[in-house]
């Protein structure tokens, strides 16, 4: 069953605690969303908190993603750039989708759902995202047309002996 997108969702409590939950399954599965394992919501929700202070002043927004039971089940952030010469594209942030639906497709779904969302955002004609390397996710993105623009060895640190390449892959909407 395919996921029912939604941008700029009412940020509810249980909206909230959805996400954190999201985050922290996604990040105690192995996922690279900004955290190492194990994690628990109450790890998470300082960052999540950020990302809405940023959406709260205009500077990102949501986009999700819930399942056949309305389970939120999917989520990116976009953010803004505030420089006069980047105010053509955003970042996006946080992309994740719950391990249980891994394989299903939802992730190319929510790639495409942030790419409808974006080219519908005033101005914007691109979208840059990072990623950390060793994970795969950069041939997942570039499958999903981005291309890698750049790539800083060792520049993420997930233990103290184990450091990934940080990488930027740019998607132009043009």
């Amino acid at each position: 069953m395919p996921l029912r997108f939604e941008l700029d969702p009412e940020t509810t409590p249980e909206l909230l605690d959805s996400i954190c939950a999201l985050w922290a399954d996604v990040s105690n599965a192995g996922g690279a969303v900004g955290f190492v394992p194990p994690v628990a919501k109450d790890d998470i929700r300082p960052d999540l908190l950020k990302h809405l202070a940023a959406m709260a002043e205009g500077r990102a927004r949501l986009l999700i993603g819930r399942d056949e039971d309305g389970a939120v089940a999917a989520t990116a952030f976009f953010t803004f750039n505030t420089h006069r010469l980047m105010r053509h594209w955003c970042w996006l942030y946080t992309v994740m989708v719950h391990p249980s639906h891994q394989g299903k497709g939802h992730g190319r779904a929510l790639m495409a759902a942030a790419e409808d969302a974006a080219r519908g955002m005033d101005g914007i004609r691109g979208i840059r995202l990072t990623c950390r390397g060793g994970t795969g996710a950069d041939r997942f993105y570039a499958a999903c047309g981005y291309k890698e623009v750049g790539r800083v060895p060792d520049a993420i640190r997930v233990a103290d002996d184990d450091f990934r390449d940080d990488v930027t892959m740019w998607l132009p909407l043009n």
